[in-house]
This record gives C-alpha cells, structure tokens and sequence, in this order.
C-alpha cells in the first residue's frame, strides 16, 4: 500500500489516527497539538547565503518536541540515507537489539566414515555482515567434525530473505553500494577486481583478511572502447561484465556488485571446503527449503553492533537485509510500505519510505515527521538505544573541511544522493540540546540526470559541500 503524507502534519502529530490493517495500536506518545514557529531572520539569511538550488528545509525542536523553528517542515522530501534511522529503530523494535542471524551446515544423512550420507547444505539466514573469514570458520568447524565429502549434492539456500538483485535500478551499473541481496550474503555482496596496465590480466577474488579465493561466477573482460566504462548481463547463476580498456589504465582495483549472491557464497565456501579437505560437488542453488542435522553454525554478533556498523559506514546493503528480515514481505517496496505502517502505528508520523536504506529517490520524509521519530523515539528503551549507535559528527568550515567539535557534541545520521544532502539526529552544546532534521535537495535537478551522469553529475559535489556548509551553520544557529 501506498501512503499519503498529508502536508498538515507537523512535529505535534496528527491529531486524529488512521487504523491501517496489521498495525493496529496508538501511538506510544499521545500526539500534540500542531505549533507553526516561523524561521528567525538568521536561519534565513543563512539559507539565502548558501545559494543552493532546489529545497532547504527543516525541523528542529526541544528534547521534549517543543518545536523551535522549521522552514518547510512539512515538505515531503527524500531522506536519503536518514531513512537507515528509521530502519534501526524498526529492526531493534521488530527484532529486539540481541537479535543474531545465523549461517549453518546441515547434513541430510548422517557421517559415516568422514563421509555425509546424503546432501550438504549451506544455509543462509540473511547475515548482511558475514564475510569470507566467517566462511572460513564454519569450513574449519564443519572439518573437525571430520567430514571429508559427502555422498550426494552440494546445496545452497538462500531463501530466508527473496532473491533482489539490486536496490535501487537508477544507479550506476557498477555500484557497489547497489548491490543484490539474499539470505546468503557475502562480503556485503561485492566482490573484488584487479587488473594490470591495459587489462592484460584481469581477476575476480572474494577477498577476506585472511584468504583470497579466486571467484569464477563473476566474470569480466576488457573490450576496446573509451565509454561507457562497465557493461553488465546476467547468466545462470553468472554475473557478466565488460569494461572499457581505455579506463583500465596503469593496473588497479576495485569492488564490483555480485547479483546472484547465492551462487557467490556457495562458490566461494567450496573452496574454502576443499582448503580443509573436504569435497564437495558443484553447488546447486535452490529455493526449496533444507532439512538435515546441523553440524556447523556461524553466529553473527548482536543487531546493535550490525546496526552501529550500518550508520556508521552507511552500508545499504546491510539496511535492505534487516529491514527484509524484521517485515518478512518479498520486496523492498512492500518491505518498505510496512516499515511506514510501523511508524505510524509506533510514532503517529506518516511517511512513504520504498526502501530500507534511502537509495530510492523516490522514498519521501518531511523534516517534521523525522523530527518527531527520534524525540519519541527516547520514551521507549529500545527507541533510546539509537542514540548510542549513531555516529559523532563534525562541522563544515566555510572550506567544506569537517571537524569534530569539543562544544557542539553531533550524534546523526546523514545521507547523500545526487544533489540530495541530510542530516538527522540530535545536537547538545552548553547543557542545551536539540532534535533536528536538514533536508537540501533539487529534485527537479536530480530529474533531468541521465545513466551517464549518475556517478559523477557536473556540479553535484559543489552543491553537496554548500549543503554540508549550510547544514553546519544551521546547527551552530540553534545552539547558539
């Protein structure tokens, strides 16, 4: 479903809740009465000094959610990724901060002889932070079992989570930050390329700080033009990519996006397998649900330090697989569509997020209704677990340099995408504190893009630092 955000609602609520089918229940809070501050001469001043095209609005309040001042605060507008907020507040809440996804090997048949009688499975849980070390461990476990092969097939299941091969389809073809999720997940499903001058050799490994094995299932080769740089087709259980010898260059590296993960892990466990003398068959990727004996478990740690990594780095990948495991729904747009439900129901703020994680330019949040998540968020134990997991943030110089300041303490969330640029969170300075919300962004600009200029548009990264100027100077304003 689809929801409507009313450009009435402000930072008190709405005054009247409407029941949406299984999110039954008010608000934690009872919501206010609606207060319309308008934005001091300062703020203004600041705005117009900026010079910056598009939108610039904002919300900001007390800790008790007295509003204080707001431009366009009402605005729907893409939140980028302060929508990775909401998503932590959503998972701690739908799947509580011990919360831990699990990898396992199961045996269809039991060990006989070093030998499983029957199938081996490797099976995912949706483990957004398991990489090819976590692999490795459960290749040593399953070895000090002492199995040796198996007398059947090699599965691999990913179905805890649906199959998406990409977030978002209007980026850039080899965004590594747009990769595809599953319940298997590997190396936040990227996998790392290498080449020497003119392409003369080229490779693919799966790369971890211990080992590095060579991938087959992601497959490049260099094609003599100058644009465009990558090309990408899909095989069976295959990722086909061609890049431009004119940009190869000198030799270097690079992630690349995997789109069929499952096959990615399975590939790369079984050459982790055969290190600790086990052999396994050619894996066989399926969605039918496994059964069998567990032999070996890889434990992942504790949703908040998943979460703390999330905000901290801005992984997308990570917010779409937790996000995908607190909804259960079989898409991000109805994963999404339930995680608004949800904060309707837990905050009384609408919103019409597409995703977990704010790549969609198309998700939508106003200021206010930001603002209003994160006060309310501190009257719940879990809500006020946020705070600590979000990062310490600096101020921008008139130069766009960032420091953290020792006065002005900045726990926030920011988020970029092409002349979009947030920020979200809450700011304390001389015993005075604050709950904001920063929206700059040009969608009309962001509109007119085309594929070739996604990665770099002309102009994009001076409007991004005036943004993160004015950000910076708005903040000083209010604690001032």
């Amino acid at each position: 479903m689809t929801l409507m955000i009313s450009r009435r609602f402000v930072l008190g609520g709405l005054a009247t809740l409407t029941a949406i089918p299984g999110c039954a229940g008010a608000p934690d809070v009872s919501p206010r009465p609606p207060i319309r501050p308008g934005t001091s001469g300062t703020a203004e001043a600041l705005v117009a000094r900026a010079g910056l095209s598009g939108d610039v609005a904002f919300a900001v309040a007390t800790t008790s959610g007295q509003l204080v001042e707001s431009r366009g605060g009402d605005t729907p507008l893409p939140p980028a990724s302060t929508a990775k907020a909401i998503t932590s507040l959503y998972a701690l809440d739908r799947l509580g901060p011990d919360y831990r996804f699990q990898t396992q090997i199961l045996a269809s048949g039991p060990v006989s002889g070093g030998i499983v009688q029957g199938d081996i499975w490797l099976v995912g849980g949706g483990d957004p932070s398991l990489d090819t070390d976590g692999l490795a461990e459960l290749a040593a476990a399953l070895a000090s079992r002492g199995v040796r092969g198996a007398t059947g097939r090699f599965y691999a299941y990913g179905g805890a989570l649906p199959l998406i091969s990409e977030i978002d389809g209007e980026q850039p073809v080899d965004a590594n930050y747009n990769a595809a999720i599953s319940g298997l997940n590997l190396n936040y499903n990227r996998v790392y390329f290498t080449w020497t001058a003119g392409g003369a050799a080229m490779a693919m490994d799966a790369r971890s700080g211990r080992v590095r094995p060579e991938v087959a299932m992601s497959r490049v080769r260099a094609v003599g033009r100058s644009s465009p740089v990558y090309t990408y087709s899909a095989g069976a259980g295959v990722d086909n990519w061609t890049v431009a010898t004119g940009a190869l260059g000198r030799g270097g590296n690079r992630w690349l996006p995997v789109r069929h993960p499952d096959d990615y892990a399975a590939e790369v466990f079984r050459w982790l397998a055969a290190r600790q003398g086990i052999t396994l068959s050619s894996p066989v990727v399926t969605r039918s649900v496994p059964s069998g004996t567990v032999l070996a478990t890889k434990v992942s740690g504790p949703l908040t330090e998943i979460l703390t990594d999330m905000l901290k780095y801005s992984n997308n990948m990570t917010a779409e697989a937790v996000g995908l495991s607190a909804s259960r729904q079989s898409s991000l747009v109805a994963s999404g569509a339930a995680m608004s439900a949800w904060a309707l129901a837990k905050y009384g703020v609408q919103m019409d997020l597409r995703d977990h994680s704010g790549l969609s330019g198309r998700s939508r949040i106003a200021p206010s209704q930001m603002v209003q998540v994160l006060v309310r968020a501190q009257s719940d134990a879990r809500g006020r677990l946020l705070r600590g997991l979000l990062k310490d943030e600096g101020l921008f110089d008139a130069n766009g340099r960032e420091t953290l300041s020792d006065s002005v303490k900045i726990k926030a969330k920011t988020g970029t995408l092409n002349f979009t640029s947030c920020l979200a969170g809450y700011v304390q300075s001389g015993g005075q504190e604050r709950v904001f919300s920063i929206i700059c962004a040009d969608v009309a600009r962001r509109a007119t893009l085309d594929s070739d200029e996604e990665a770099r548009p002309v102009g994009g990264a001076t409007w991004t630092r005036n943004a993160r100027i004015l950000q910076s100077r708005l903040i000083e304003h209010w604690v001032s």
